[in-house]
């Protein structure tokens, strides 16, 4: 495989990948009669010299753009309401969200509350929501600018409460994009805590969708691909970063994604409370996690860890080797090793395991997690 070229995949939905590929997006709106698209962004995207080459390639072919792009880091429902206010008042036909899984978040939120209004949290899949999602949605297109999340290619988006913070998820088969444009060139300017950060997140997707208990051999085979690409390419990526280093990574992080419909676990459990309470980048918070959260699970699962140490292509095929590997690469890709290093306080330990005890994620994961289980990883990791 080369990397300078366009190849397209349909897992699930249609992906053109590849160098380049953005600059197909123009003809493929005017070949789809779409010409008022909404773009959703984030407020740093809209300043970098791609994205203004991509609204000025749009706006060179009679394609009339209103951008979005007045979001928080971590998305909230207000965020949502906003994007649909502009959606309302500028007679749009289409929405296209550029960025990492935030902006695609809250593009994939705006897509669904345009033709269903009621409150936004009603469509909640934790509390079976999804079944009100009835009504079509706009079309609706991605284009990833990390190499993290994966939301491109997926069904849901996390969106939280802004008083509460609890974060809910909107979820249907209806929210996934009719098709992505995957341009790894998009990624080649992030700076390397965005990168390491990132890619540490679609590596926890990839090894935690592997674990998690649920049955679907189809996602494992993809996760441990995931995991191998990642061992292949992320510290590269983030310290030397060439088109291989960036493509492999955006696969990976694509890859990540598909696995995790199987499931995800105590890491992002573990992740998630330090977003809604510190506001911490979601990629750092499972990046700093993940060595403690996978040694938890290492005990009656040491035939899942022999498999993931051979993607990884480790001497020593234990669990023990695959905690070493991950504190070996967060110090490589300068991330800190303890969470006290990213601003978390012994005081936050009891709020954050009640938290951690009420997130969506840990059910799936391959051996029950208590409240109490969750303080310790916490103590430990500060």
């Amino acid at each position: 495989m080369t990397f300078d070229k366009v190849y397209q995949y349909n897992f699930p939905t249609t992906i053109r990948f590849g160098a380049g590929s953005v600059k197909e997006l123009s003809n493929y709106l005017k070949n789809n009669d779409l010409h008022k698209p909404l773009i959703v962004t984030d407020s740093l995207i809209v300043q970098l010299p791609f994205f203004k080459e991509i609204v000025d390639d749009l706006q060179k072919h009679n394609i009339s753009v209103e951008v979005f792009c007045d979001t928080h880091k971590n998305p909230v429902k207000s965020d949502v309401y906003k994007g649909v206010d502009v959606w309302d008042n500028t007679n749009r036909d289409s929405i296209i969200g550029i960025g990492g899984g935030a902006a695609l978040d809250i593009a994939r939120a705006i897509a669904l509350r345009v033709n269903h209004r009621e409150d936004l949290f009603k469509y909640d899949d934790l509390i079976g929501g999804d079944i009100f999602v009835t009504n079509e949605v706009p079309h609706f297109i991605t284009i990833p600018t990390t190499s993290g999340t994966g939301s491109e290619v997926g069904r849901s988006a996390i969106i939280a409460d802004d008083e509460t913070h609890q974060k809910r998820i909107l979820f249907s088969p209806k929210l996934m994009a009719k098709i992505v444009f995957a341009d790894p060139l998009l990624t080649m300017d992030l700076p390397p805590f965005v990168t390491a950060a990132t890619g540490m997140d679609a590596l926890t997707h990839n090894m935690e969708a592997f674990l998690a208990k649920n049955p679907h051999p189809i996602c494992d085979g993809i996760a441990l691909e995931g995991i191998s690409l990642i061992k292949d390419s992320l510290e590269k990526a983030t310290n030397n970063p060439d088109l291989e280093s960036r493509s492999k990574m955006m696969i990976a992080s694509m890859m990540g994604a598909i696995a995790f419909q199987k499931g995800l676990g105590v890491v992002h459990s573990l992740a998630h409370p330090l977003s809604s309470l510190l506001d911490t980048h979601h990629g750092l918070a499972n990046a700093v996690n993940i060595p403690y959260g996978i040694a938890f699970n290492i005990e009656g699962f040491e035939y899942k860890f022999r498999r993931i140490s051979r993607a990884l292509d480790l001497k020593e095929e234990t669990g023990v080797a695959v905690v070493n590997y991950l504190f070996e690469l967060n110090s490589k890709i300068n991330i800190p090793h303890k969470l006290s290093d990213i601003g978390v306080r012994e005081e936050h330990i009891e709020t954050l395991a009640d938290m951690a005890i009420a997130d969506f994620a840990h059910p799936n994961n391959p051996k029950p997690v208590t409240r109490d289980d969750f303080k310790s990883l916490y103590l430990k990791a500060l």
